[in-house]
């Protein structure tokens, strides 16, 4: 890409800002210009369902105005309807168009509403945006019953919230444990117990008939498919989201399970490159094609291509990582643990702090830490380091992954070990 090239980005989420940033950092001189269809300065959306609920005075814009107009970023509050390929330029909903050199598509995920009866009654809401969450806070306090659809990261979230206002809460989720989707049978049981413990009521296995209103159009109730209710004046749906495509899919890029990228986050067109959310690209860790929703992932792959864009360009092959808080338990995850056929559990889970190795075909996939951020960062370290843990190595006695790992890291760099304590120091604060 040219020196001067005008770069527009499509979505101004975490992992639009972290592009537009990351070519400054490295010395794009050429206008950026940052879209994104929300008022106000792009934000973090991790605080949504947690802290941002029970704090309103909480920060989450991810930096003030100034730093935008000192870096010549310019913000626009609009979407992209759609882009003209030959002539390289976007439509706006104004009507006004833009001319680009390169097209980011940063443009995420959205909430799946499910075509249950009664979704549009008053008291039902959805959690992706600010604005979102700002409503749920407003009706927290005024509720007396909350029932939450759907027991994955966001639904558990909400709920430990939630149980720190008193409200009574249910969570209904179609699978037999929380979080089944994501993380292994040991941690899904710890994480039930915890929110058991808090008075949340957990109806497992149990999927959603309709939601009853009253005669002026508030929810007043979920009504299961085993015909029981589950009274609720407040009803959060997080069931899942689909990535936003339709800009790219309209525009002839190709598209499967999200936009389709190569190792370098190009899409069918040379021109143009998506990132994040809205991304599937081939993850070197598991040889198949990947699409993640997580903020690490949107912002190393944000970083990948302005390197890409800026004449640095490297495949990407980051180790994926999540967190979640729940209570005072953080959740950290490396790699990516479904499909295991395998698992060992480090610790013992009734201290509140333990970890879970992975494996599939007797090697190490991903690592599921509970409070224990030292085993976090060693597996960060062992997975992206390409070197196989087995599954009979843990059984030595006193095996300890932060020392495994730092032998293997010593062996390879002797300067490393230096940073091993800072590192695990700052493992409950990395986002």
């Amino acid at each position: 890409m040219k020196p001067g090239a005008t770069v527009v980005i499509a979505g101004a989420g975490q992992g639009g800002f972290q592009v537009a940033t990351s070519l400054r950092e490295r010395g794009h001189a050429g206008p950026i210009i940052l879209i994104g269809d929300e008022p106000g300065l792009p934000y973090q959306r991790p605080p949504l369902s947690k802290s941002f609920l029970l704090h309103p005075e909480t920060q989450i814009e991810l930096r003030p105005h100034s730093f935008y107009e000192r870096r010549h970023i310019a913000l626009r509050h609009t979407r992209i309807t759609s882009i003209n390929r030959s002539t390289r330029r976007v439509h706006l909903t104004d009507g006004n168009t833009l001319a680009y050199d390169h097209l980011v598509l940063a443009t995420g995920a959205r909430n799946r509403i499910p075509p249950i009866e009664g979704i549009t009654l008053d008291g039902i809401v959805q959690l992706r945006t600010q604005d979102d969450a700002a409503r749920l806070r407003t009706r927290l306090p005024t509720a007396s019953h909350l029932a939450i659809i759907g027991a994955g990261f966001i639904g558990m979230e909400v709920a430990a919230a939630a149980a720190k206002t008193g409200i009574t809460t249910t969570v209904i989720e179609a699978l037999h444990r929380p979080m089944a989707r994501a993380v292994s049978i040991a941690t899904s049981t710890h994480v039930a117990d915890l929110h058991r413990a808090q008075g949340t009521t957990l109806c497992l296995g149990r999927t959603v008939a309709r939601l009853d209103g009253d005669h002026t159009g508030a929810v007043t109730g979920v009504r299961l498919h085993d015909g029981s209710i589950v009274p609720a004046d407040l009803v959060v749906v997080g069931v899942g989201v689909a990535p936003a495509v339709e800009l790219a899919a309209d525009a002839g890029i190709d598209v499967g399970d999200g936009i389709r990228v190569d190792a370098f986050l190009s899409t069918s067109d040379p021109h143009i490159s998506a990132i994040g959310d809205c991304a599937e690209f081939p993850n070197s860790h598991t040889g198949t094609r990947t699409r993640l929703e997580s903020i690490q992932n949107a912002v190393d792959q944000a970083r990948c291509l302005a390197a890409r864009l800026t004449g640095t360009p490297t495949a990407y092959t980051a180790v994926p990582w999540f967190w979640t808080e729940q209570f005072s338990t953080k959740l950290q995850i490396a790699g990516l643990g479904q499909g295991h056929d395998e698992s060992t559990v480090l610790g013992d889970p009734a201290t509140g702090s333990f970890s879970v190795l992975l494996f599939k075909d007797g090697l190490l996939t991903g690592v599921e830490s509970v409070n224990a951020p030292a085993d976090h960062i060693a597996a960060r370290r062992l997975l992206a380091c390409g070197k196989p843990l087995r599954r009979e190595e843990t059984a030595a006695d006193g095996f300890s992954l932060p020392q495994w790992a730092g032998r293997h890291r010593r062996s390879q760099d002797p300067t490393a070990a230096a940073h091993d304590q800072d590192d695990a120091r700052g493992a409950f604060t990395r986002r």
